[in-house]
């Protein structure tokens, strides 16, 4: 299948490693402009394997997504360099883990920024750009924990709520913009961000590491945690102008462990 996204301008951010990058690289395959950032030197790194490995040029640039200064420096990177934006992929690290008792105030603060406002403010400086294009769409990265609540992980369960009522209001007053917005709700998929929840679980439940993914394992008919590109290849798809009339949806990208019906 033609994706149609050769040309096509994509920001991805937090794009240096895992559900970023691993979409980004999809997006460069398919022909499309990319661009990413990321807080870390890793940006750079990223850039460079993702041209390596499918000859299309990236931008990288170094930037956080909790400082609106830092988003508007990036959109207009984006736009300068390939003039236009086409795409834009909202992604961030997900938030500390913990119960209710565990975590302050400064946390829930912290939260809100890294995973809500951090998608405002992407959304608001990248409009402008959206708007212009005939193609143009929106994904956020949200998790399945937005249906399905995790546990020791209080601040995602909650705050990427508010990112699937923000998706989903976009979705409907952008419309008429022609500019589709949608999310994906992945949810065990191996990357370093799960490695750092396992550790945080052997550190709280005294166990070990096989024994932590085995648990999780359990819990996914398909007995295994997805991987990255798995990831990506549904992403960049749901973005293309190949899903053309697909818009408001909130897509699970889980190996079936959700158990919902709807």
């Amino acid at each position: 299948m033609d994706l149609q996204l050769n040309g096509k301008v994509v920001l991805v951010t937090a794009g240096s490693k895992g559900l970023g990058k691993a979409t980004a690289k999809q997006f460069a395959r398919e022909g499309a402009k990319v661009a990413i950032c990321a807080r870390s030197e890793l940006v750079s790194k990223a850039a460079a394997e993702i041209e390596s490995e499918t000859g299309r040029e990236v931008l990288a640039v170094r930037a956080d997504v909790t400082q609106s200064a830092d988003i508007e420096r990036v959109i207009n990177a984006t736009v300068e360099k390939f003039g236009g934006l086409d795409i834009l992929v909202t992604n961030a690290g997900g938030p500390p883990a913990g119960t209710f008792d565990d975590l302050d105030v400064a946390a829930w603060e912290a939260a809100i920024n890294l995973n809500l406002l951090s998608a405002v403010n992407l959304v608001k400086y990248a409009l402008p750009y959206l708007r212009q294009s005939n193609t143009a769409a929106i994904l956020t990265i949200t998790s399945t924990s937005t249906k399905q609540p995790v546990q020791n992980l209080v601040l995602s369960n909650s705050i990427r709520l508010a990112v699937i009522g923000l998706t989903k209001t976009l979705s409907q007053e952008l419309g008429s913009d022609r500019i589709r917005v949608n999310s994906i709700l992945p949810g065990w998929t191996y990357t370093q961000r799960v490695e750092e929840l396992i550790n945080a679980c052997i550190a709280k439940n005294g166990t070990t590491k096989e024994a932590e993914i085995a648990a999780i394992n359990a819990n996914i008919p398909l007995s295994r945690m997805g991987k990255p590109e798995e990831f990506a290849n549904v992403a960049v798809f749901l973005c293309s102008p190949a899903a053309s009339y697909i818009n408001g949806v909130m897509l699970q990208v889980d190996g079936g462990s959700y158990q919902g019906i709807f």
